[in-house]
């Protein structure tokens, strides 16, 4: 009987001998990597540009606090749930790394078409490693759509495991309310997270499917 770590060999050494996914997976994590290395650029520029404001009743409702904790503990939990799969799992990790780069991409094109103001009210998420892909400066307008949801999102529609999509989905839900608590997005900005994260997966799983 093949142990945990014989099995997961197996899979990335098989998954290796393909040539169309050694081709894949170099040209996804190239692309990963290179909107992950524009991000700082892209926000940077983006905080110079004139924006408007919305209203959103449910802001006005709620008041602003500080949840940056909570927020960063369900995002990089399960971030780190999802690298513990993909290092069992070769397909998930490609359908993850093209959903991922296509998610920035596609986050780049609508924030630069809709430039919001920041809400009112907005308490700055502290985050050390998501900031860390902003640049020198806290960013105010990396709105439309929220990427703190459409990751986690992201993931929900990944993974394979009932399990875990549930806690993924829990934590998609918690951060989408939380980072309403704490003013950083619209209610407009978290409920398109969703949207746009499913044409991304599919796009996704059909470049890994071809």
């Amino acid at each position: 009987m093949q142990t945990a770590e014989a099995e997961m060999s197996w899979r990335w050494s098989a998954a290796m001998k393909d040539a169309g996914f050694r081709k894949k997976l170099v040209i996804g994590l190239v692309l990963m990597l290179c909107a992950l290395a524009a991000l700082p650029f892209f926000f940077q520029q983006n905080e110079l540009r004139k924006g408007f404001s919305i209203y959103d009743p449910v802001l006005a409702y709620v008041s602003p606090r500080d949840v940056s904790i909570p927020i960063f503990g369900a995002i990089w939990s399960a971030t780190l749930l999802m690298l513990v799969r993909s290092l069992r799992n070769p397909r998930l990790m490609l359908t993850a790394v093209y959903g991922f780069a296509l998610l920035c991409l596609v986050r780049m094109g609508t924030i630069t078409a809709l430039p919001l103001d920041p809400p009112e009210g907005l308490v700055p998420l502290v985050d050390p490693i998501s900031n860390s892909f902003y640049g020198k400066s806290f960013i105010k307008r990396d709105l439309f759509f929220s990427g703190h949801t459409s990751t986690l999102c992201l993931f929900f529609f990944c993974f394979q495991r009932k399990n875990d999509k549930l806690f993924s989905l829990l934590c998609t839900i918690a951060v989408g309310l939380l980072v309403l608590v704490q003013h950083v997005h619209y209610t407009v900005d978290v409920l398109a997270a969703p949207v746009f994260t499913f044409l991304c997966y599919k796009m996704s799983k059909k470049i890994v499917d071809s």
